[in-house]
């Protein structure tokens, strides 16, 4: 007895472009950014944290130039140093403890291509930078949004 097929016949679409292109980084990525300053203190940013349920963001210069990632897990650092070494933490800059060495990515870049940067490089965001400028990031989140509204398309 031959293999059955129960997937059913599939219906032939008028245009054939793959959609799947059109999801793109900028598609999905945050513009709208909670951003820090260099100068900023350790405890400013736990506070902007908290206050906006985000686990991290660019460090951003006045000229909106990316220069670095502040994280929750630097915060944490910076908090169990400062108890095992005795020293306030309230007065710390962020520049001293931040990743300045970031890793960006294309916002042409695939929605699909993005998301194996992720599981590759375990990172939860990745800043989009255009002229040198900051214009938005991409988080797993958005992945995981952008996924949902592909949910019953062709996943080729």
């Amino acid at each position: 007895m031959g293999i059955k097929s129960f997937q059913g016949a599939r219906k032939v679409q008028a245009n054939s472009t793959n959609k799947a292109e059109a999801f793109k980084v900028s598609d999905y990525m945050t513009r709208n950014l909670i951003t820090f300053k260099p100068e900023q203190t350790v405890e400013e940013v736990i506070q902007k944290l908290i206050q906006h349920k985000i686990s991290g963001g660019p460090v951003v210069n006045d000229q909106n130039e990316l220069i670095g990632i502040i994280s929750e897990g630097d915060c944490i650092k910076q908090i169990s140093d400062s108890r095992y070494y005795n020293m306030p933490f309230e007065h710390n800059k962020i520049e001293a403890h931040m990743a300045k060495n970031v890793e960006t990515i294309d916002g042409d870049l695939n929605i699909f291509d993005a998301a194996n940067k992720f599981i590759e490089t375990k990172r939860r965001r990745f800043p989009i930078v255009e002229n040198g400028k900051l214009v938005g990031q991409i988080s797993q989140k958005d992945i995981l949004k952008a996924a949902m509204k592909l949910k019953g398309q062709s996943w080729k």
